[in-house]
């Protein structure tokens, strides 16, 4: 089993106000609701020639299935002072290096061909822009975070503001 390093994940602390410098959860976008709300539907068209009723009761189940999964699977960005958090991994501020935001094609080819296979991902499809955060760190080898974030301005901003 691998050693944990810092960027390991962990459990997140409660968020303190007054150290936190940026804060966002990856939200799922509209049309992932949309999509949701169509297998949800979906499950009328199968039960339906059993009973209505039947149709109905399963449509309401997958849409609160469904809606449980990506609610709680939706992870937080969180710069501190001190500390990076991005879902339960987190990482000091100290180890970082200086991130860089990533739209579009860039993006893309951040999230694809120029991705390395040691990079801790938080990526979400619904969401286009990328940050990438070098991690410092000589004993670890992960070298560098990938997050999804819909501020990747104000993350960098966060990101390249004094530690503690």
């Amino acid at each position: 089993m691998p050693e944990a390093t810092a960027s390991s994940p962990m459990p997140g602390q409660p968020l303190n106000g007054s150290d936190v410098l940026f804060s966002e959860k990856l939200w799922p976008s509209v049309w992932i609701w949309l999509i949701v709300a169509g297998l949800s539907g979906a499950g009328i068209l199968v039960f339906a020639p059993i009973s209505a009723l039947a149709g109905i009761i399963a449509a309401l189940v997958l849409a609160g299935i469904m809606t449980v999964l990506l609610l709680l699977s939706t992870p937080a960005i969180v710069v501190r002072r001190d500390s990076l958090q991005v879902g339960r991994a987190s990482i000091p501020r100290a180890l970082l290096g200086q991130a860089e935001a990533f739209r579009k094609d860039e993006a893309t080819a951040e999230r694809g061909t120029r991705l390395n296979g040691l990079a801790f991902l938080c990526i979400r499809g619904w969401i286009d822009p990328v940050v990438r955060i070098p991690v410092n760190d000589p004993e670890d080898r992960t070298p560098y975070w990938l997050t999804s974030t819909r501020r990747p301005d104000e993350l960098l901003k966060a990101l390249a503001a004094p530690t503690a």
